[in-house]
């Protein structure tokens, strides 16, 4: 019974944040190796995304890529990404708003277990995503390939 209000729940609980904390910032890596990308697939939502994360109080948007790109992967950006793109996300409240940065001189670390939040991490070719994988990430990687114009919305 409580797995049919665990997502009503968890979409109330996530207006109510979103509604008030006002404008939300969120970050995102495209991390290339040769010809493949990293994603991950989180526990709490579908698809397979770029990692990254929300900008905390007090935080840049450089350091939270770095610190959301470590704790979601192990990857360990070794200089700051080169920002490429900026969008809003309607999302729920229409508040969000995402940058999106590549991150080119990096070392793998650690692969961190699998958590309720990062179920698992992949490399995959960028001609061959996998199933599931969001129109917002298949969109950015083809603006990357392409160096095509970004759409302004996530």
């Amino acid at each position: 019974m409580m797995q049919i209000f665990k997502p009503l729940v968890r979409n109330v609980l996530a207006l109510y944040w979103r509604m008030s904390r006002g404008l939300t910032l969120g970050v995102r890596a495209i991390v290339i190796d040769g010809d493949r990308v990293l994603l991950v697939r989180h526990g709490y939502v579908a698809g397979w995304h770029l990692p990254g994360g929300g900008v905390e109080a007090g935080e840049t948007a450089q350091t939270a890529l770095v610190r959301e790109l470590e704790e979601e992967t192990g990857v360990a950006a070794m200089a700051p990404g080169r920002l490429m793109s900026v969008h809003h996300h309607a999302g729920l409240a229409g508040r969000d708003h995402v940058l999106v940065y590549q991150v080119t001189d990096w070392r793998a670390g650690p692969v961190p277990p699998p958590t309720k939040e990062i179920a698992e991490i992949g490399w995959f070719s960028l001609d061959a995503l996998p199933p599931g994988v969001t129109r917002a990430t298949r969109t950015r990687l083809m603006e990357m390939k392409e160096g095509s114009a970004p759409d302004p919305s996530w």
